[in-house]
């Protein structure tokens, strides 16, 4: 690969390499899992850089979501849900409603299917419009919107009270 090209690449990486572990983490739910997947793509894109560099996220957002799916599907649906130990606060009341929240809907959002995770994490997490996810996940945007709709019902279920994700929209 050309020295410039390479210079593209390593400028893309560092541009974008942290929004793309938040998406990838949003994705696994597991910090480690989602510097994998992001390194795995960022090495798929590399492989492919000279005809992608053009419109080098969309390409890598791709492969982040059809890379997880892949091993979603190889491992079963069986996914690992770990805890991080709780920092000491000054209102530890007050902190752990929160985490309890943060992480019953994390344990709710690792229960749902990987592509109506995937519908969410693009459309909440991302901000992107209906059109957008569709077109990165290659399916119609009808799709997306039940999806999504489907999302947030179990999510509401899980949870059990309207979350931000649905007054955010």
């Amino acid at each position: 690969m050309k020295q410039s090209l390479e210079d593209e690449f390593t400028a893309f990486v560092a541009e974008r390499g942290q929004s793309l572990l938040r998406i990838a983490h949003a994705m696994t739910g597991d910090r480690d899992a989602a510097q994998d997947l992001v390194q795995g793509a960022l090495a798929k894109a590399y492989s492919h850089w000279p005809r992608i560099h053009s419109d080098a996220e969309a390409y890598v957002r791709k492969i982040l979501y059809n890379d997880r799916v892949s091993a979603w599907r190889k491992a079963g649906n069986r996914n690992e849900v770990t805890v991080a130990d709780v920092p000491d606060r000054a209102n530890r009341e007050r902190h752990d409603d929160d985490v309890a929240e943060r992480l019953a809907l994390r344990e709710a959002l690792l229960s749902l299917p990987a592509r109506q995770r995937a519908v969410l994490v693009m459309r909440y997490l991302e901000d992107r419009s209906v059109e957008e996810t569709a077109e990165a996940l290659g399916c119609r945007p009808g799709t997306v919107v039940s999806q999504a709709s489907r999302a947030l019902v179990k999510l509401r279920a899980l949870v059990g009270r309207v979350t931000p994700l649905e007054a955010s929209r």
